[in-house]
């Protein structure tokens, strides 16, 4: 009778995950974004069997799905893998390196670490059940995302897991414990966490909110929520909005006109008019949109003010919701938003210069080429957060508490886009905006990437990581995501080596592998000298420190002046041969239209003179490396680079200098 019953059981594929025997790795990797492809080369590279899972068709999520126009804050928090992947797409197109690209050229970095790492992707499955066993994850269930069936469920097996997915579906399967919305402001003792009603992307004073201008009876246009406003700092589980980073292109020869988008309804847009007739001085699409230019006449489109490409309270019950809910979520997200430029390239309310402006453009026939020219990855800008070892907050971002077990660093504004769409006093409000900034690079906990150890021991997650909501908006930028992912997966193989759980790994020992080898191939790492370096920087003359602006926490700066002023930066070169030189330029008022620099390789100086022309700042950066030539350098302290005042009519800085070794 047993023998008929498991029979019948595997017949119906109900038993398929416990006939098929379990695929065995060392490291597992769930979500192929950004951080997923990063973590699962470093895991390669380390000589461990690894596989990549991605419920999806694509690598690289948000990175790779339309969001070019980088959100960096600060390139000195951007090391190892994530700044070589903005090496590599500098390289293809020209330059030292770039933040500002087109989707398929980041999909194409993406692969192409994938491809030379020799990893398997296990495309379109995703999680279904985790098993633990003594704190363990053994193995975890996948199913087929696209076609679910029990008969094609997979079982994978592994000694370490790392869950780079957005939404923190593995970590939240293996009993971790985690967060979603905001926390109240007393919950950790912050001040802008929590209910926030402030000014940004904001409706101007006035909008009605209701179907028939002052008649409440009529009921509230579509969008707004009849919630009542909550004292400011109230926690709840609002989730801030999702959106498309939308590219776009009017390159003629490769643009798809806007098409009448399934289950349009242009009255999801009658608000938009009332913000039309409420900013009459407001005729141009980059005062509803971020609209920001990609090479090859493309663009990465983002929200901007109160009614834009942000769908605010429709993604509330993603966080939890099941693969078919968050599909219709996705579905409607992807409707409200070609449904909205089709809005403004057609309908006669809009005014006529956005109308003939949005006209221009269209969708790129070269990108997205599977999925109709339109990104497969939502914005998925917080869902799930962990709450493990440590939870990162307000105060950590602040410099108020720092930690010492840092396992990379970001430098974000404390970013929170809009929750909920409200009435307040009368009139159509967004709440839930919060851009604090002002502070430097900080280091973000290893034990923020790690359960409690009562909970898992061989779990990192390092995209879902341990931060309270405002914190999270800080941290929750791709190249960070890349850097947390690069130390998980580093950690990950030395706990594996070591048979540690994650909970008992060396911090420091996991900070100087990362600094001895950030590339991971064994080459002599690049050399970095910060004008904060004490003990490898000289300054003669009045130079003046500046906190914001520069290349890490701070910058020199100097005005024009009869007195020689001069910044020497003196590396110590740890192998001889040949490295090109920068030197970083941010940009400032009133710069000089010349910079003075000698370089000296140990044997002969060699004066430069940099033009403010030469220097080309793009992206959402402080400035850009400028190259100083390459040069032969012994082991030592022989060589230097001195920045000058010399012959200057304007402001000189001297910030940072960088010797990449060449290969």
């Amino acid at each position: 009778m047993r023998f008929n019953i498991l029979i019948a059981l595997a017949c119906t594929g109900l038993l398929t995950s416990f006939i098929d025997k379990a695929e065995q790795y060392d490291v597992c990797i769930y979500g192929g974004t950004s951080a997923g492809v990063i973590a699962a080369y470093t895991a390669a590279k380390m000589g461990k069997s690894v596989l990549l899972v991605e419920p999806g068709k694509h690598l690289g999520g948000l990175s790779s799905g339309g969001l070019g126009y980088t959100d960096i804050g600060n390139k000195y928090a951007i090391t190892g893998l994530a700044r070589d992947f903005y090496r590599r797409i500098g390289r293809h197109y020209g330059k030292f390196e770039q933040w500002i690209f087109e989707p398929h050229v980041a999909e194409g970095v993406f692969n192409d670490y994938i491809k030379n790492a020799g990893i398997p992707v296990l495309y379109e499955y995703r999680v279904v059940t985790a098993e633990k066993t003594n704190g363990f994850i053994k193995q975890v269930v996948l199913e087929n995302s696209s076609a679910p069936s029990p008969r094609t469920n997979k079982t994978i097996a592994a000694k370490m897991f790392i869950d780079c997915s957005y939404e923190g579906d593995l970590m939240a399967k293996s009993g971790v414990s985690y967060t979603t919305g905001r926390e109240s402001n007393s919950t950790y003792n912050e001040t802008y966490n929590g209910v926030q009603l402030m000014e940004g992307h904001q409706f101007p004073d006035g909008v009605d909110p209701y179907k028939i201008p002052g008649d409440t009876s009529s009921g509230l246009l579509w969008g707004i929520s009849k919630i009542k406003l909550s004292p400011n700092g109230t926690g709840d589980k609002k989730v801030q909005a999702y959106n498309y980073r939308i590219c776009l292109t009017n390159d003629p020869k490769n643009l798809s006109p806007f098409r009448l988008p399934e289950d349009y309804d242009s009255t999801r847009y009658e608000l938009l008019i009332r913000l039309f007739e409420a900013q009459p001085d407001k005729r141009a699409l980059n005062d509803y949109f971020i609209l920001s230019k990609m090479p090859n006449h493309k663009t990465d489109i983002n929200n901007r003010g109160g009614f834009s490409s942000d769908m605010i309270g429709m993604n509330h019950d993603y966080p939890e919701a099941s693969y078919n809910e968050r599909r219709a979520i996705i579905k409607k997200h992807e409707t409200y938003t070609k449904g909205l430029l089709y809005f403004y390239s057609k309908d006669p309310r809009v005014p006529v210069e956005l109308r003939n402006e949005m006209r221009q453009w269209g969708l790129p026939k070269d990108e997205y080429v599977d999925n109709g020219n339109w990104s497969p990855q939502l914005y998925i800008r917080e869902c799930r957060r962990m709450i493990g070892a440590y939870v990162m907050t307000q105060a950590n971002c602040e410099g108020r508490e720092i930690v010492n077990d840092g396992a990379g660093m970001a430098a974000y504004t404390m970013d929170s886009h809009n929750c909920q769409r409200i009435v307040v006093n009368g009139m159509v409000k967004n709440e839930g905006n919060v851009e604090i900034g002002g502070f430097g690079p900080y280091p973000i906990s290893y034990r923020s990437l790690i359960p409690k150890d009562t909970e898992c021991k061989n779990l990192y997650v390092p995209v879902c990581l341990s931060a309270s909501h405002i914190a999270y908006g800080s941290i929750r930028m791709e190249p960070v995501f890349m850097v947390l992912a690069q130390s998980s997966a580093v950690a990950a193989c030395m706990a594996i080596d070591k048979k540690q759980t994650v909970q008992q790994i060396d911090v420091k020992g996991l900070q100087a592998y990362l600094e001895k080898n950030p590339l991971m191939d064994g080459n002599a790492p690049e050399i970095l000298l910060d004008n904060d370096d004490a003990k490898h920087v000289l300054i003669s003359g009045d130079w003046k420190r500046e906190t914001s602006g520069g290349y890490g926490a701070s910058l020199l700066m100097t005005e024009p002046s009869d007195a020689e002023k001069k910044v020497q930066f003196n590396p110590f070169i740890v192998a001889a041969g040949n490295y090109a030189a920068y030197v970083y330029f941010p940009k400032t008022t009133n710069a000089s239209t010349q910079t003075h620099i000698t370089v000296y390789d140990g044997k002969t100086a060699k004066n430069i003179i940099i033009h403010k022309s030469e220097v080309r700042v793009e992206g959402q950066t402080s400035g850009e490396w400028v190259s100083l030539g390459t040069y032969a350098l012994e082991k030592g302290t022989k060589s230097y680079v001195i920045v000058t005042n010399k012959n200057a009519d304007g402001t000189v800085v001297a910030d940072a200098v960088l010797f990449v070794p060449l290969k």
